[in-house]
């Protein structure tokens, strides 16, 4: 479980500031996220997670697969997302266009997300109304209707959105440079919307290939929130999903590992529509599924103490005292099911170029690592992501994509309910320790920098 990929930032998080460490370790016990969720399997294999909440008569509905772009066969890059798309395309039972034109028409909301990990699809409508989603999102797990007439024009749709979304995005295309040389040989280096060269090519057998050998009940977790209580979920899941039949065994995720290296990187793009020029330096970090003990859980606090917003040190040492940079941060991505990454990034003043503020920021990383690692500073990392996690709660959608990225990534419900009591516990020493994965031979520096009309690299 991690704040700082599943916990959305909000003003609330200045409630933390007010906590001082020992008044935090004063408050009683730690919060719990979602007390009252509960989990069950049905007979087909579909895991079902259902969090109460009776605030109001909505319900939000999530089906996550555990499939991603890091699964896809050599050459094939691009079907994970591809296939999020063509699931929209209407099955033997409803034409399509149905799907979307009912929750429409009943006042409800939809989308869809495609990573390296998962694919997930939700729907958030009144209560009474999570009965006809159910239905219409299993009808869709098993008969998926595809032809070369729907397929062939969405394909130019996700070349149009690879042309937007990437290639008409400098921050976008570092990005993956940065990705493609920390992963080395490893899938997390190809980007999700996949290589344009490889979706060119991509066809209804692909797409087809693809549903029948990951979309099975036995390959997802159903995740709803809500207006609901646990015996209600089931006696849907089970008149609904239940009907599914498991329709193959997913092959183990036997990726080669993302290879090390002890030679610092630098990748470099400048372009014309750069409006701020930006540095950003990553290493691999252990996920959380592969952390050993409590890694994962300190380098959570590393990333919060370190650049975790505006009293975070880098930003109290670079923008408010030396007055370098316009902003600094650092995060952990931690919910990988293989390895995962840390980063620290900055935006330089005017006048600053990016080679002096990549070293400042090296150099204040360094002294925080080695001087600022302290209890007063830890305790208010601790407290802040308290809040984080006190206020996301608040948010029914939240909470389900925080379960539902936490199961489909090899965590568990007691993993999500207990994450703040394990923060809580980190001590100052596993922080420390946590640092030794930012070593500066490790790491690999993107540089996003400001071009003259006419001129990019």
């Amino acid at each position: 479980m991690t704040a700082s990929a599943a916990f959305t930032r909000c003003a609330f998080v200045s409630v933390a500031l007010l906590l001082s460490p020992p008044a935090l370790a004063d408050v009683g016990a730690p919060p719990v996220i979602g007390p009252d969720v509960t989990s069950f399997e049905l007979a087909n294999g579909l895991d079902v997670v259902v969090i109460p909440d009776h605030r109001a008569p909505v319900v939000t509905h999530m089906i996550w697969y555990q499939v991603g772009s890091a699964d896809e066969p050599e050459g094939k890059t691009g079907i994970a997302h591809f296939l999020e798309h063509l699931m929209f395309k209407g099955t033997s039972t409803y034409p399509e266009g149905e799907f979307s034109r009912v929750v429409g028409e009943i006042g409800g909301e939809e989308n869809a997300f495609t990573t390296a990990d998962y694919t997930a699809y939700y729907q958030r409508v009144a209560k009474e109304k999570l009965e006809l989603v159910m239905g219409y999102e299993a009808d869709r797990m098993a008969n998926l209707v595809l032809t070369d007439e729907n397929v062939i024009p969405e394909r130019k749709v996700i070349l149009e959105e690879r042309a937007m979304r990437v290639e008409a995005e400098p921050g976008a295309q570092l990005g993956n440079a940065v990705d493609s040389v920390l992963y080395l040989r490893h899938p997390y280096g190809v980007p999700v919307i996949g290589w344009r060269e490889d979706m060119e090519k991509l066809s209804k057998e692909d797409a087809i290939a693809f549903y029948d050998r990951f979309y099975t009940p036995n390959n997802a977790v159903l995740v709803v929130a809500g207006d609901v209580t646990a015996d209600e979920v089931r006696g849907l899941a089970e008149k609904t999903y239940g009907a599914v039949p498991r329709r193959a065994e997913p092959p183990a995720r036997d990726r080669l590992d993302a290879r090390i290296l002890d030679i610092p990187r630098e990748v470099s793009h400048a372009d014309p529509k750069v409006m701020q020029e930006s540095v950003r330096i990553s290493w691999l970090a252990p996920s959380y599924r592969l952390a050993e003990g409590d890694q994962g859980h300190a380098l959570d606090l590393l990333a919060e103490t370190l650049g975790g917003g505006m009293t975070s040190i880098l930003f109290r040492d670079l923008v408010i005292d030396q007055k370098l940079a316009t902003s600094v941060g650092a995060y952990y991505n931690s919910s990988a099911w293989d390895m995962g990454s840390f980063t620290v990034y900055a935006a330089p003043r005017d006048g600053v170029t990016l080679e002096a503020m990549r070293a400042a920021l090296m150099t204040s990383l360094d002294n925080a690592i080695r001087n600022r690692l302290t209890e007063e500073e830890i305790g208010r990392a601790k407290a802040r992501l308290e809040a984080d996690t006190i206020y996301a709660q608040d948010s029914q959608v939240a909470l389900a994509r925080i379960f539902g990225t936490e199961l489909i990534t090899g965590g568990t419900v007691e993993d999500v309910q207990s994450w703040p009591a394990h923060i809580r516990a980190v001590p100052i020493a596993a922080v420390r320790e946590a640092a030794a994965f930012l070593a500066p031979e490790r790491s690999v520096t993107g540089y996003l920098r400001k071009a003259s009309p006419g001129e990019r690299s």
